[in-house]
């Protein structure tokens, strides 16, 4: 039975889908590790240090704490670069902010925030996408950045140093010169349209240059 059968006949819960898969990972990092020694051979195209991928597989087959303590400590270091790192598609004017997220199960999620503003017991957590151009930016990027609002309007409780905030989340989107809202298309218009009815429904606000939209 392939894997997909066996995911689409599972009848427990993601989480214990997952913890069986991890008892298997150390054997599906070796095949993986063999298999691009060989893509790595046929293209003459040379691998990242083989060494440092076996010491990640044998620190995998040691178990799940293991595994965990792995998965974040890179998500750590994820999110220590990316906390100091401005993307080509952010136009931001604040501060960045690092932000770990504790789930029911106690994992821990390790994500940033492009920018952090607080105004008395309120913090913002603003996700921000850019375009050069005078239009909205792309419906990739304002998919990505619905993304970070789900997570951040089911944020429960909080806190920097042990101080309770209430989040308000927000959508943040730049353009180019040249912008104005009379001016967009009608499928542009629709876009907006659509993401402001999708705003006042799940309680996030959208800035569109600066300007407060919803």
């Amino acid at each position: 039975m392939s894997e997909i059968d066996r995911l689409m006949s599972y009848q427990s819960d993601a989480l214990h889908w997952n913890i069986t898969q991890v008892e298997g990972i150390g054997e599906i990092g070796s095949r993986a590790l063999n298999a691009y020694s060989i893509i790595s051979e046929k293209l003459n195209v040379e691998m990242h240090s083989w060494a440092s991928a076996e010491r990640r597989i044998n620190i995998l087959r040691e178990g799940q704490a293991e595994f965990k303590a792995l998965s974040r400590d890179l998500a750590r270091q994820a999110q220590a670069r990316e906390s100091v790192t401005t993307q080509p598609k952010e136009h931001i004017g604040g501060v960045k902010g690092r932000l770990t997220i504790k789930n029911y199960l106690g994992g821990n999620y390790y994500l940033t925030c492009d920018e952090v503003e607080i105004h008395e017991d309120e913090i913002y957590l603003i996700e921000a996408k850019h375009t050069n151009k005078a239009e909205l930016p792309s419906l990739g990027d304002i998919k990505d950045g619905l993304v970070k609002m789900i997570l951040f309007t089911n944020l429960e409780n909080p806190k920097i140093d042990g101080r309770d905030y209430n989040p308000v989340p927000v959508l943040k989107l730049t353009t180019g010169e040249g912008f104005s809202l009379n001016s967009l298309s009608r499928s542009q218009k629709n876009r907006l349209t659509n993401l402001k009815r999708e705003a006042e429904t799940n309680g996030f606000q959208i800035i569109t240059n600066d300007e407060f939209f919803a």
